[in-house]
């Protein structure tokens, strides 16, 4: 008995040993930056690089001038819009895709899985041929007759929608793929069998068990497209400015650090909202197909 006690307690104690790397690395790598970042954000900008130690509130002033504020609403809007394009083409791809057979299943998911293996920058220049004038989609529509001159769509506010959707669909799929695949479909053919029609199915079965897909789906695609810059820069130019655009533009150009870990904790706040909204909504914290 004393041998078994003993036991218990080892096991409780190599536990804990191997929790310690765990640890380690999320205080290094996470607690400790978000920290940094918090501390810096209340700092004064230096002359000429860096920060002085002298605290101030300038910073969390300024992110609320109208300027900076209107930049956040066009970060909103375009994060908004991208999620519910990506909703409506990713929905019913991922659901469809859930009811292939396996054979099938493997198909499609390569197909998801082979534009990750390019960089994102050398497809977001694919766009740009695509968009550019007199380019693919332009002679395109010409050929078909639908215009009759070049159209232009690059450096537009469409070309920037395109490539958030192209950059967060994978995304959405896989989620709602994930708990199509969780499904008992026996409850959709007991809803058929009292009277439901297939549109009554639907809302009241196949929807209500997918929706932590889709939510998963939601948080995965709303929350990147906040801060997803160089999409913006590349296919919008200067026309269209994300916040994460204004982040990158304090650090590089302007060097206002303090003003870039400001603007950075607000994004901050606003993902962790959302996502919090997301926990109490779905009553789960982990997100469906990833974790």
């Amino acid at each position: 008995m004393i041998w078994w006690r003993y036991k218990v307690k080892n096991k409780k104690i190599k536990e804990y040993l191997l929790r310690i790397p765990i640890y380690a690395f999320t205080l290094l790598f996470v607690v400790l930056p978000l920290v940094y970042m918090v501390v810096i954000s209340f700092l004064t900008k230096a002359s000429t690089w860096g920060f002085d130690l002298t605290p101030t509130l300038d910073n969390y002033k300024k992110v609320f001038e109208p300027f900076y504020l209107n930049i956040f609403l066009q970060s909103l809007k375009l994060a908004l819009a991208s999620t519910l394009l990506v909703i409506l083409i990713g929905y019913p791809f991922g659901y469809f895709m859930g009811r292939l057979d396996m054979k099938w299943k493997r198909r499609m998911m390569m197909l998801l899985m082979i534009p990750f293996w390019t960089s994102g920058l050398i497809r977001l220049n694919g766009w740009i041929i695509i968009f550019r004038s007199n380019g693919v989609l332009d002679k395109l529509l010409m050929f078909l007759g639908i215009t009759k001159s070049p159209l232009k769509l690059l450096y537009t506010y469409p070309a920037v929608l395109v490539g958030m959707v192209y950059f967060l669909l994978p995304f959405m799929i896989l989620s709602v793929y994930s708990s199509v695949e969780k499904m008992d479909w026996s409850l959709i053919e007991a809803s058929r069998d009292l009277g439901a029609s297939k549109m009554e199915a639907f809302l009241t079965v196949t929807l209500r068990l997918t929706m932590p897909g889709l939510l998963s789906g939601v948080v995965l695609t709303f929350v990147p497209s906040m801060g997803l810059f160089y999409i913006s820069d590349i296919l919008g130019g200067n026309k269209i400015v994300l916040i994460g655009s204004v982040i990158v533009e304090q650090l590089t150009k302007l060097r206002n650090i303090p003003f870039a870990a400001a603007l950075s904790v607000i994004l901050m706040l606003l993902t962790t909202l959302f996502l919090r909204i997301y926990k109490r909504i779905s009553g789960t914290g982990e997100l469906e197909g990833l974790f």
